[in-house]
């Protein structure tokens, strides 16, 4: 695999932790690069890993674990989309004005790392039927959902301004159209 080859792969695992990380800035209280860096190294870091595990995995039991990862991911996903819906329109039913967090959990940013970095997981099994060098092409991968994540978190901070109460309701909803996503591709519908 060549190192744009890799490039790309990497870029295209990334956009939905982009997605996610979006959503997540834009429910914070104006979130600084330190808070939106944390964000990146903790989804880079689960995106790194997840291939490995795939990779490793894909030489035992590709088939299992191909056939069920895009319903793990659409469950974790809508749940956590739909919890932040939830709590963003209890914060609008609110009258008096409601203070955005300053941070997110390491266990939500977590969980929403693993949710969207599952399909990283099957293109790890994938990989392991191929002649690459699965550490740098990890490595790659969570490199650039850490750039990616971390801009996301930023590019957030100036959407929740704009939505106010809404920001939440909103990323639930990307986090919900992400999973739809990834079903639906591993469904075999593509836009």
């Amino acid at each position: 695999m060549t190192f744009i080859a890799t490039l790309i792969l990497a870029l295209g695992m990334s956009m939905d932790a982009f997605a996610a990380a979006l959503g997540k800035g834009a429910t914070l209280h104006r979130p600084g690069f330190k808070e939106a860096l944390r964000t990146g190294l903790i989804f880079g870091s689960i995106e790194a890993l997840t291939p490995l595990i795939g990779w490793a995995l894909g030489l035992a039991a590709s088939r299992y674990i191909m056939a069920w990862d895009h319903w793990v991911a659409f469950t974790l996903l809508a749940f956590l989309g739909g919890r932040m819906m939830m709590e963003g329109f209890r914060q609008t039913a609110v009258a008096e004005p409601c203070e955005a967090p300053q941070s997110h959990g390491f266990m939500v940013l977590a969980t929403t790392a693993v949710a969207t970095s599952l399909d990283a997981l099957a293109v790890g099994v994938g990989l392991a039927f191929l002649q690459v060098n699965i550490l740098t092409t990890a490595l790659t991968i969570g490199a650039a959902t850490t750039v990616m994540a971390t801009t996301g978190v930023l590019v957030g901070r100036f959407i929740g301004p704009v939505l106010g109460k809404w920001a939440e309701v909103l990323g639930g909803v990307v986090l919900i159209a992400v999973g739809s996503t990834i079903l639906l591709q591993h469904l075999g519908y593509t836009a």
